[in-house]
C-alpha cells in the first residue's frame, strides 16, 4: 500500500476554507445580539442602586410595569449617578432568585447616561 501525501499549502488552504465556512455558519445561524434601549431616568437611589426608567422602549422589556422599569443599576468604573430626567442607554437582564445567592432576583440594568 502506498500513502498519498497532500502538499502543505493545499492542507493550509483547506483548513482556512473550513474555518471561514464555520464562521459564516455561526454568523448566519447564531443568536442575535441584544440592542441597547434608551429611556428617561424617573428615580435613582444611590444607597441601594435602585434605578427606575420610563419611556416607550421600556414597556416592551421583561420586568416592566407599564412604561416604567425598575432594577439594580450595575455601573461601570467612573460612572456618576444619574439624575431625574437624564437620558439613559442600557441593557437589562432578568434574574431569578436563588436561595444561596447574595442578591435577590430581579432586573439588573447595565448602562450609563447619554450626553
Amino acid at each position: 500500500m502506498s500513502s498519498v501525501n497532500a502538499p502543505l499549502p493545499l492542507v493550509l488552504a483547506g483548513a482556512g476554507v473550513c474555518l471561514l465556512a464555520g464562521f459564516l455558519v455561526g454568523v448566519v445561524a447564531g443568536p442575535e445580539s441584544p440592542a441597547a434601549s434608551e429611556a428617561l431616568v424617573s428615580s435613582y437611589d444611590p444607597a441601594t442602586r435602585q434605578l427606575c426608567l420610563e419611556g416607550e422602549q421600556v414597556a416592551e422589556l421583561a420586568g416592566a410595569d407599564g412604561d416604567q422599569l425598575c432594577g439594580v443599576w450595575n455601573k461601570g468604573a467612573g460612572s456618576h449617578g444619574p439624575r431625574v430626567g437624564d437620558r439613559f442607554r442600557f441593557l437589562t437582564l432578568q434574574t431569578d432568585s436563588d436561595p444561596g445567592a447574595d442578591q435577590p432576583g430581579g432586573v439588573l440594568i447595565y448602562g450609563d447616561v447619554v450626553d
